[in-house]
């Protein structure tokens, strides 16, 4: 494809209005309107099935304490987007549940769960780091444990901890290799940043990890590796990264542009986001994509308002920047997701006025299904009465990871939640979803 506008165009399929979906190995009809299922899913109670072939996959993996997400494409390639290890238990009364628990550092919960579930073992094909924080990755100064690398101090924490069991063949990251763009980028987040480098260095050596710059405007970056001719319908684009963002023509738009001499820029404004197409199926993911910028004539500009310009709708999208005080009603309205997720990781993610903004009616019409990780029984009874919790899944107030199926060739999708008490990847309730973004659009 040649950028954006080949990507756009393939958006012209007609929406389906019902599909047939394989649930536990039996073909069951899907109607976009149908009743929420929940606890009485067919899966509810069983062990999560194992990705096949043909199927896109996204575990929104639960620790408690960072953000993660395993993506297995359709043929089976397998990228670990963020492996965040942070001292979110230290939050106090906003801390939430480490699960299993705290007997292990999140990079090792990780590394377990996507060894379980990668149809390849410890082989992962691409680690991709979204920003520069502590929370998806870039830690210093926790973790498990300090390795001494070549005069250098690297924290075993996040991808780190995670690379001692999994084997990474390629890595994304938005600055390297001069991390000078938008500007040097210790101007961002230098604590972080200098990890960064380590890590990538460290495991270049150790493990031949190649790294590559992530190219806002490329399609396909991030390309099946092991049969893609068997997918057609299947791209990925890469729609924001360092305060860049993707126009609806193909061209590339710098928000911070008049500001790169005048601030420290915000890192989470650099965030890599990605948008995934398959056949009417769409997913979006932007990291923590979220910063109001204060320009030199004195005016404002809020990044996901001018991100919000060059999208379409999707089908499930997961919040920018944990939903804390991000989403204004004018993304939410261009997004209008059926499906909206979040990775949790303290109990004032998923602010009121992110929940206000994607439950709002006004913004886009019809239902919808907000499925965090966890929404705590805490917030359940501080926030009694607000509107917005008609939308929350009730899989949510317990807990657990989140796991997006979407069938061979995008027709229909589902989410299921699996518990993080332990490993035995049971299904504690789960939702068939017909794909249908082209009626949303009306």
């Amino acid at each position: 494809m040649n950028g954006r506008r080949d990507f756009v165009k393939a958006l012209a399929s007609a929406p389906l209005l019902g599909a047939t979906l394989q649930v536990d190995g039996k073909e069951r009809r899907v109607e976009d309107n149908a009743p929420y299922q929940g606890s009485t899913h067919p899966l509810t109670g069983k062990v999560l099935p194992a990705w096949r072939e043909g199927e896109f996959q996204v575990h929104f993996i639960y620790t408690g304490v960072a953000e993660s997400m395993f993506w297995i494409l359709p043929d089976g390639t397998s990228m670990l987007l963020d492996c965040g290890d942070h001292q979110a238990i230290e939050r106090g009364r906003n801390a939430v549940w480490v699960l299993p628990s705290a007997s292990r550092h999140a990079g090792e919960w990780i590394a377990r769960y996507v060894e379980r579930v990668n149809p390849n073992g410890r082989d992962v094909d691409y680690m991709m780091l979204s920003h520069h924080h502590s929370d998806h990755g870039g830690m210093e100064g926790w973790g498990a444990g300090v390795r001494e690398w070549k005069g250098r101090r690297l924290s075993v924490s996040g991808f780190l901890q995670a690379a001692d069991t999994l084997k990474f063949k390629i890595g994304f990251d938005r600055g390297w290799p001069d991390f000078n763009d938008p500007i040097p980028n210790e101007r961002c987040d230098e604590e972080c940043l200098s990890h960064v480098k380590n890590v990538i260095a460290y495991l270049g050596e150790r493990d031949g990890l190649k790294m590559e710059r992530f190219r806002v405007g490329a399609v396909n970056q991030v390309e099946m590796r092991h049969g893609a001719a068997e997918h057609p319908s299947f791209s990925i684009a890469n729609i924001t990264g360092n305060g860049k963002i993707l126009c609806r023509d193909g061209s590339v738009r710098d928000l911070y542009a008049e500001m790169h001499d005048a601030k420290l820029l915000n890192e989470n404004g650099m965030s890599l986001g990605l948008m995934v197409q398959y056949g009417p199926f769409r997913f979006f993911s932007a990291g923590d994509f979220s910063d109001t910028i204060s320009l030199p004539d004195g005016s404002r500009r809020n990044i996901e308002t001018e991100l919000a310009k060059e999208l379409e709708p999707v089908d499930v999208a997961k919040m920018n920047h944990h939903g804390w005080r991000s989403m204004p009603k004018s993304l939410v309205a261009a997004l209008r997701a059926r499906v909206w997720t979040a990775c949790i990781w303290d109990r004032l993610h998923m602010t009121a006025d992110a929940m206000e903004n994607m439950c709002d009616r006004s913004a886009y019409p019809g239902p919808r299904l907000v499925a965090p990780n966890v929404f705590t029984p805490v917030r359940r009874i501080e926030d009694a009465g607000r509107p917005y919790l008609a939308d929350v899944a009730p899989e949510a107030f317990e807990a657990g990871h989140v796991v997006l199926t979407v069938a061979p060739g995008g027709a229909t999708y589902s989410l299921a939640y699996v518990t993080a008490d332990d490993e035995s990847m049971k299904v504690t309730g789960a939702y068939d979803f017909v794909s249908c973004r082209g009626r949303r659009a009306e």
